[in-house]
């Protein structure tokens, strides 16, 4: 009896360091108030009036940032830089650079990135903890997220 509730307890504290020590992979939020969430993935992306490449341009956005998504026409998305709405900053981005309505991996401790699915692959950055980067895609094992214009694998269990 002493023997199984000693392994019970020894279950239930690695089941919690488990738990603990697991990076966070937060879910798509789905349509907000004024539409999907979407992020930057270049290092600028300009917004434009029109849907096509030769409209004026209305404003620049910066690598990560975080904006809303109405509608999706012909690879270009009618967008709202802020929650205020302002529409003079609304426009159009090419969805090439951007991606809509992602999940998110929050590092718990230092995490390797790498150049790909095999953890001696060359590793591509080092995340510190609580780093949120968006996901491009889940392989099972493997996460590929995006480093400012780039991507690189993560391992769900690896830290280094």
């Amino acid at each position: 009896m002493k023997k199984q509730k000693t392994f019970a307890m020894l279950f239930l504290a690695l089941l919690v360091f488990w738990n603990v020590c697991q990076a966070l992979i937060i879910p798509p939020t789905g349509d907000g108030q004024i539409g999907l969430e979407a992020v930057v993935l270049c290092e600028k992306l300009t917004i434009r009036q029109e849907p096509r490449s030769n409209s004026k341009a209305v404003q620049t956005l910066p690598y990560g940032f975080v904006f809303s998504v109405q509608k999706v026409e012909n690879g270009w998305a009618d967008c709202f830089p802020s929650d205020a709405c302002d529409a003079g900053k609304a426009g159009w981005v090419n969805t090439d650079y951007i991606i809509i309505d992602p999940a998110w991996y929050k590092t718990d401790q230092s995490t390797p990135v790498y150049a790909w699915d095999d953890t001696k692959a060359p590793k591509v950055a080092l995340l510190s903890k609580d780093t949120t980067l968006p996901i491009l895609k889940d392989t099972g094992d493997w996460l590929i997220v995006s480093l400012r214009g780039a991507t690189g694998w993560i391992h769900k269990n690896a830290t280094d």
